[in-house]
């Protein structure tokens, strides 16, 4: 219990000045860690995070169980553990290192508010420009945000802020609209940028027929917490990409139900029966040749 509360009893012999500075000190560590766990949320950063602590966890375990050829193999692999942290975390390291030259970005992310989040007018919005622009076999490639911010991918495209609207996407997907090669970036109700470039997947899971437009669309999910409509050029199929996988619908009532789904939080409910009246009602009986009601 002593060795416990040391430590503790220890603060009582430091100066106000040396305490302020320890208080600070310690204020400016947890922040620090926060604005990381905050980074690598919803992306594939956390999932290697995961990795690490599983890992971390068995080599205490083989330690302390007398595995030692367990253990002395994962004791090696930590030596060039800072290499391949810096491999795998290249893409955050990049955006925090970006983020030092925005204040803004230090502030912790507002929450989004009502008006930041899905409607059902978006969706239906969305729904509607989907099944027109897959009629008429038009390539698109709408990526939308959910926890992970995309601001690194907006951009490298154009900035828009638009409301979302059929007419809005179709034009924007048209093939004689110059912003029609790339991705369009949608945040809640807003369009947030068009023309962006994704990141492309190159998951062996992935057929090889699968093409380019299909792979930027599960390299993104790849990355960042967020869900992807794709429409094929030639096929004209309605598929979805989400934490990178592909999944192919097969109509647009399939995909309102993805987006309320994943967007809303809401499940399709089916559609109200309508009330049947009685089959006795409508049907007529003949006695002797004569047409009675029941």
């Amino acid at each position: 219990m002593e060795d416990l509360l040391r430590p503790f009893l220890s603060l009582r012999e430091l100066t106000t000045r040396e305490l302020m500075i320890h208080v600070v000190d310690i204020l400016l560590v947890t922040f620090l860690l926060y604005r990381l766990l905050m980074l690598v949320r919803g992306t594939r950063a956390w999932r290697i995070v995961l990795g690490i602590l599983g890992f971390l966890l068995v080599l205490y375990i083989a330690g302390r169980t007398g595995m030692s050829t367990l253990h002395y193999v994962l004791e090696k692999a930590t030596y060039v553990g800072p290499a391949i942290l810096a491999i795998l975390f290249l893409p955050e390291l990049r955006l925090a290192l970006e983020g030092f030259g925005r204040p803004a970005t230090l502030l912790p992310r507002v929450i989004p508010n009502q008006d930041e989040l899905a409607e059902a007018r978006t969706v239906e919005e969305l729904v509607a420009a989907v099944a027109e622009l897959a009629a008429g076999h038009i390539g698109t490639l709408i990526v939308l945000e959910k926890e992970s911010p995309l601001n690194d991918i907006a951009a490298n495209g154009v900035m828009l802020q638009a409301m979302v609207s059929a007419p809005l996407l179709g034009s924007i997907f048209y093939e004689g609209n110059p912003l029609h090669d790339g991705a369009v970036i949608i945040r809640g109700d807003m369009i947030l940028a068009a023309a962006c470039r994704l990141p492309l997947s190159d998951s062996a899971r992935l057929d090889q027929s699968v093409h380019m437009r299909h792979r930027a669309a599960v390299g993104v999910t790849e990355s960042y917490d967020c869900l992807v409509v794709v429409v094929s050029e030639e096929r004209g199929t309605i598929s979805v990409a989400s934490e990178g996988r592909l999944q192919r619908l097969g109509s647009a009532a399939e995909l309102r139900a993805v987006l309320n789904r994943e967007l809303r939080n809401m499940e399709d409910e089916p559609p109200p029966k309508k009330d049947r009246e009685p089959r006795h009602r409508h049907r007529r009986l003949r006695r002797n040749g004569v047409e009675v009601k029941p």
